[in-house]
């Protein structure tokens, strides 16, 4: 390979096939968490950058893999044991509570990352979200990162 970590292949060729799958995002009816309508997941507005999956940091790339490959004990793992998620307005902390939370409400949809911009303590990702059964909407999730791993993953519509 050319430098880049190995990671990126695979993240790489899913966002190219657009297949990633997992997290919380823009639907022809609104969502039903309460969102605004957004365009359907077919619209060229929403087609993934493949560039963008380059750019995605390890511990952010760690958690769409994991999504994408309907991995439970990947995306668990991609947080701190102190992570924390902010789902919209829930606050789910720790392990245990990021476990439940993602096999309830994470782990069987899709998520295409859109857009990539750096934060001064980690990324923002836009993000096409859809869960199992959807057609989803976008949401921004920006990580905050602690060392190799998720700090605080703030899921929000966008």
């Amino acid at each position: 390979m050319t430098g880049r970590p190995m990671w990126t292949l695979p993240l790489t060729l899913l966002l190219a096939a657009g297949t990633l799958a997992g997290c919380t995002g823009a639907t022809d009816a609104a969502p039903d968490r309460g969102g605004s309508a957004e365009s359907g997941p077919g619209d060229a507005s929403e087609s993934p950058d493949d560039g963008a999956a380059a750019d995605v940091a390890a511990p952010a790339a760690a958690y769409v893999t994991a999504v994408a490959e309907g991995d439970l004990d990947g995306l668990v793992d991609a947080f701190d044991p102190d992570g924390e998620v902010i789902d919209v307005t829930r606050r789910i902390a720790g392990h245990d509570a990021i476990r439940a939370w993602a096999d309830r409400e994470v782990i069987g949809g899709s998520l295409a990352v859109l857009e990539v911009m750096p934060t001064s303590d980690g990324q923002e990702l836009l993000v096409h979200w859809a869960p199992a059964g959807s057609d989803g909407w976008q949401a921004r999730y920006r990580f905050t990162f602690e060392s190799d791993r998720i700090a605080v993953a703030d899921l929000q519509y966008a």
